[in-house]
């Protein structure tokens, strides 16, 4: 019999139970943010994507795409070295499902089990090891990533989210995670529970535009499921939005340049499927192993769209496997979101709130047909049956304590806390008034200081600044503040005291204030603004950090190399010590040529930062840029092959160096190493 799994026998259920606990688990630890944000941005496909779509399609092409994610910064800092460290999880199980979630990791479900057959849901790494694949760098694979925000994962992956618990109306226990994203200035609450005798985790999220425009919007829950041996993709579509070549493109499923992509293991090279479900259809993704059994989500309507994601069937797909995890095997993804694909995001109306139900659970298909049209009609007639109008109803019959406030167990940012200030001095309403947003977080102490004074603290420039602040008060406050210290004139030094000090006679403006409202005009693309003010940061007081922004400014422009490397090579001998901003700073060197400047800083790097993998790639790059081929190839080749703890996904620059270097040294060619094999550009082509 064809079922979802529910229990025909409900007199014997345990009450679900909500627990809160600390394990230890195999992680690479993440370190700490970088000390500067990441200024020359992100290389977007997105960004230059041609679309060959037609007008009723609806996918909002390219609508909402940012070039990178200021003020977050990155994380660096991490290596591939795993070992047991202890973290915090939540834990809601019935006697159907145990689901266990990591708070301090962006709130990810990371294990879901079908306690009636023992068997895992998702697919659970058994690590937890950093990779630069999404917003800020760092990311891991497995469980269900919850993405918020912006394209490409969410800037809170590796974030502790604030988490409570309360209970539904009947009494049952609630998991309640929630945040404040500070790039869209949105609010976003999830709300888990199990009900008694149900087989289902329900998920209900909501997403608040407290902006007074509209904005826009992007979510999409990404499953890590298990690559089975003979498994299927089952969803109520039969076209799909794909890409290839710099374009997007609409193909037919499951048949795709004669390859039925349901069996995901036909699949050839890395490829993202966005399915193209009906309006009459019910809202659902599953993936069954060959005996019919595995994972069901389905959803209310407001999650329309849904996706397959696989690194493919290849030499490339089998490093990438490798290089995210230790034994736990290979995965895909199967995804659900607001948008019809993750081109583009959906415009939010100003005060509004969005809110969803997902479910997910085991679902079992009895006698798996050959043909997926047939595993389509009948799954769709089983979540027809289970959820018809009901899921919806459970969504209104839930929204008056979804707006109750809980009990905090773990406390996320400031930063939240930091807008309600704000929006308190500007006589306006709260974030989200149910939520308890108080936090220990000390980030925001410069900027709390600023609120209540009015002046800006300035700073030891041998420190690390004040974290980053973007937002439209926070950039008139700096403005009017340096305006303000222009006019006072304030008495001049007799001396200089130092190279790069204030001259006599000239108003005296604080440096860090100046590296702020630098930062603020370069987001809003007023470089002229931002370079006059790194300069005159640099002039008042000697710092690396205006260093940085002003060479990063020259850079994005394509203009004055030589004098972005000179400044940026001063600020990295400053700097020498501090892995991030040696990192960004010969990300700089590279971008604008500068590599004999980037091998004179890194021969005198202190040992701990020079053997860092990615500082000695770009060591190793620019001996190649400057014709030490021989060099460059032994320390490529050296102790196995170089591997980089944070290799950019879609990122062949290894696999190139390595057989860059081999023609320059006249070497016969061969293929390419395993161990540098990460060419996930490798695509299906795309048949006219």
């Amino acid at each position: 019999m064809n079922k979802l799994n529910n229990s025909e026998e409900m007199e014997n259920y345990m009450r679900p139970t909500l627990m809160f606990e600390q394990v230890y688990l195999k992680t690479a630890p993440k370190g700490p943010e970088a000390s500067v944000p990441n200024l020359l941005g992100m290389d977007n496909m997105q960004n230059k994507t041609e679309f060959l779509l037609d007008e009723y399609d609806e996918i909002y092409e390219g609508y909402g795409t940012l070039n990178s994610v200021y003020p977050y910064r990155d994380y660096t800092c991490y290596t591939r070295e795993c070992g047991l460290h202890p973290v915090k999880t939540a834990v809601l199980e019935n006697e159907y499902l145990r689901a266990v979630f990591l708070p301090e990791f962006g709130g990810r479900l990371w294990q879901l089990t079908d306690l009636k057959s023992g068997r895992e849901l998702l697919y659970t790494n058994d690590v937890i090891r950093p990779g630069n694949l999404a917003l800020r760098d760092a990311w891991f694979s497995g469980g269900v990533e919850w993405n918020i925000g912006l394209i490409g994962h969410t800037p809170l992956t590796m974030e502790p989210l604030f988490t409570a618990r309360l209970e539904t109306g009947s009494g049952l226990p609630v998991l309640r995670m929630y945040e404040y994203e500070r790039i869209r200035r949105m609010v976003y609450q999830m709300d888990f529970w199990l009900d008694e005798g149900g087989a289902y985790l329900n998920c209900r999220m909501r997403v608040v535009n407290h902006n007074p425009e509209v904005t826009p919007m992007y979510w999409w829950s990404n499953m890590a499921v298990p690559e089975y041996e003979d498994g299927r993709v089952i969803v109520p579509a039969d076209s799909a939005y794909s890409s290839g070549g710099g374009s997007v493109y609409k193909v037919p499923v499951p048949v795709v340049d004669g390859i039925d992509i349901s069996h995901y293991r036909n699949i050839p090279g890395q490829v993202d499927y966005f399915f193209h479900i009906p309006e009459e259809s019910p809202r659902y993704i599953a993936n069954v192993a060959s005996d019919g059994f595995g994972l069901l989500q389905y959803s209310t309507r407001r999650l329309r769209g849904r996706k397959l994601f696989s690194w493919g069937n290849n030499s490339a797909s089998a490093r990438w496997q490798e290089y995210l995890t230790e034994e736990a095997g290979r995965y895909i993804e199967i995804q659900a979101g607001l948008g019809k694909t993750q081109y583009g995001c959906i415009p939010m109306a100003p005060h509004t709130a969005w809110e969803w139900i997902e479910r997910y659970g085991a679902v079992q298909l009895n006698g798996r047909s050959d043909s997926f049209e047939e595993d389509r009609e009948t799954l769709t007639a089983m979540v027809r049956a289970e959820a018809g109008d009901t899921l919806e109803k459970v969504l209104e019959n839930s929204r008056e304590w979804a707006v109750k406030p809980g009990e905090v167990i773990y406390r996320g940012s400031g930063y939240a806390d930091l807008e309600n200030a704000c929006r308190m001095r500007r006589g306006e309403k709260p974030l989200s008034p149910h939520l308890d947003f108080s936090s220990e977080d000390q980030r925001q102490a410069p900027w709390r200081v600023f609120l209540e004074t009015g002046r800006f603290p300035s700073a030891d420039p041998a420190e690390i600044p004040a974290d980053c602040m973007a937002d439209d008060f926070w950039y008139e406050m700096l403005k009017k503040q340096a305006e303000q210290d222009q006019r006072e004139n304030l008495q001049p030094q007799a001396e200089p005291q130092s190279r790069g000090d204030r001259k006599p006679g000239k108003a005296s403006q604080d440096w860090h204030l100046l590296y702020h409202l630098a930062l603020n005009y370069m987001a809003r693309g007023r470089n002229r603004e931002a370079e006059s003010c790194f300069i005159e940061s640099i002039q008042q007081k000697e710092n690396a950090w205006s260093r940085y922004g002003l060479a990063s400014l020259l850079c994005l422009e394509g203009r004055e190399y030589e004098r972005a490397v000179s400044v940026m090579e001063q600020g990295l001998m400053e700097r020498a010590g501090d892995l991030s901003y040696i990192k960004e700073g010969f990300r700089v060197l590279a971008r604008c040529g500068g590599y004999d400047a980037l091998i004179r800083v890194y021969e005198q790097l202190p040992e701990e930062v020079a053997s860092e993998s990615r500082v000695v790639l770009e060591y190793i790059m620019a001996l190649y840029r400057t014709g030490s081929f021989r060099k460059a190839y032994e320390l490529l080749t050296a102790d196995g092959g170089l591997v980089a703890a944070d290799l950019r996904e879609g990122e062949n620059s290894i696999a190139d160096l390595w057989l860059d270097l081999r023609r320059a040294l006249n070497m016969p060619e061969e293929e390419v190493p395993h161990v540098f094999d990460f060419s996930a550009e490798i695509r299906q082509n795309r048949k006219n």
